[in-house]
């Protein structure tokens, strides 16, 4: 079971794995994240104590005790260098199935107790074939921004054992998170549900039947969500929703296939705001990094 004295690897340190590596950290576990690229390591830092210090500000966490959880957050350029059996190990790299399956396969030669990955789309029981034992390896899908968001659904593969699965909800709640434990199905649950949202906002822009601004507006202002599926769709990167689209579209059907617009704003490189601009302008550094 998890415990405040565990110790957990996060590979990857991109928007996600740095909201990963902070929650665990921020929870008193002993946290290793691999990030081969010294400016993405540089970027994970600043966001670490950007978030940190935000923590710091509104008294959700001593200065002393917030420092001693960041100092015990250690760096390694490759999985391969992760200490072997560690209590977790989840990866968190970009949606593509090659890269997944080589790091999935360095991390299972570390004989962590227990592998997850992040994806929000891809089969959990195809990724399986990358580890040495599947049953125990299983999606622990976290959403953006990871320190506000309190749900991680659990994805449970055709080979995940239910230790496996209860092991999971317990590194879950142990970071304050809620559960939702679903069946290895395309887009899981929360993928689905939001990608249909965001891609029909997407084609309301295009058709021209209001502003990104008013379609937002909407949905936060009748349906009470906190973001509208524009701004989220800027938050998460339209790249990775045009990813997930795809994906989707293959296994689901065209109901899910990217508009047009969508994949134009990725090809001339808008991809919200970790490029500065997507249905948003967003300031260089200006993604959401409040932390509590």
């Amino acid at each position: 079971m998890a415990d405040a004295r565990g110790h957990v690897g996060v590979v990857g340190a991109g928007t996600m794995g740095t909201g990963i590596v902070y929650v665990f950290a921020m929870a008193g576990f002993a946290v290793h994240l691999v990030e081969p690229d010294a400016a993405g390591v540089e970027r994970a830092r600043g966001a670490l104590r950007e978030a940190a210090d935000g923590a710091v500000a509104r008294g959700k966490v001593e200065r002393d005790e917030s420092d001693a959880r960041l100092a015990r957050i250690a760096v390694h350029g490759d999985a391969a260098d992760l200490p072997e059996a560690l209590d977790l190990v989840v990866e968190t790299v970009p949606e593509r199935r090659a890269l997944k399956m080589e790091v999935l396969a360095r991390i299972a030669a570390r004989a962590p107790r227990l592998i997850a990955t992040n994806t929000s789309a891809m089969s959990i029981d195809d990724l399986a074939s990358a580890v040495a034992d599947p049953s125990r390896f299983l999606g622990m899908h976290f959403f953006n921004p990871v320190w506000s968001l309190k749900l991680v659904e659990i994805v449970r593969g055709p080979r995940t054992d239910a230790g496996a699965v209860a092991d999971a909800c317990a590194f879950a709640e142990a970071i304050g998170k809620g559960t939702a434990v679903v069946a290895d199905s395309p887009g899981f649950a929360t993928s689905r549900l939001d990608l249909v949202q965001a891609l029909e906002a997407i084609r309301m822009v295009e058709a021209g039947v209001a502003s990104p601004e008013d379609i937002d507006r909407a949905v936060t202002a009748a349906y009470r969500h906190p973001v509208g599926p524009l701004r989220l769709s800027d938050m998460v990167g339209l790249d990775v929703r045009l990813d997930i689209a795809r994906q989707l579209a293959g296994t689901l059907g065209a109901h899910f296939a990217p508009p047009r617009l969508l994949e134009e704003m990725v090809a001339r490189g808008d991809l919200g705001a970790k490029s500065g601009r997507g249905f948003y302008d967003w300031p260089q550094g200006a993604a959401p990094m409040q932390a509590g």
